[in-house]
């Protein structure tokens, strides 16, 4: 998936979580969507990849693209060092809910992702898109939908 399909499934995530539960919602959010972005710092073309051009290039070279960061073991890392350094639950949250988002959308896709990195399976669902494809679109599409509406759920009472 695209970056922009990442920034749009961990807002629609991020937001669905916000709407049953306490946490406070704009960091939740905020959260959410800088969590959708991590798992692809392995991979130099992607947004965070630009961003952090030398630890992208150490990650790559190390694990290779869609395996480690997008793995149960990374997402129980980021967990673990969430925890212990961030006291905010929300961002704790926020975080793992996009990473999680993230991990579905691309396991859409043909390649799939190393789920259970460091065993050598891909994962993906039974039905899958390439990216940026027009399946793809259908996705951002529906995802876009689902913003308005956990977004109208969230912070409809400030309208």
């Amino acid at each position: 998936m695209t970056g922009n399909t990442h920034i749009i499934g961990g807002l629609a995530a991020s937001l669905a979580v916000a709407q049953v539960t306490n946490y406070e919602p704009i960091l939740l959010v905020g959260a959410g969507v800088v969590g959708a972005l991590i798992p692809d710092i392995c991979h130099g073309g992607s947004k965070i990849g630009r961003t952090f051009k030398i630890l992208s290039k150490v990650i790559n070279t190390l694990f290779g693209h869609r395996s480690f960061t997008h793995s149960l073991l990374f997402l129980g890392l980021i967990a673990i060092l969430l925890t212990s350094f961030v006291d905010n639950k929300s961002i704790v949250i926020g975080i793992l809910v996009g990473i999680v988002s993230h991990l579905l959308l691309d396991m859409a896709t043909k390649n799939g992702i190393k789920l259970l990195f460091p065993i050598k399976i891909t994962v993906r669902f039974p039905i899958t898109t390439r990216t940026g494809g027009t399946a793809e679109y259908l996705v951002f599409a529906a995802l876009s939908v689902l913003t308005v509406y956990f977004g109208y759920g969230v912070f409809g009472k400030y309208l």
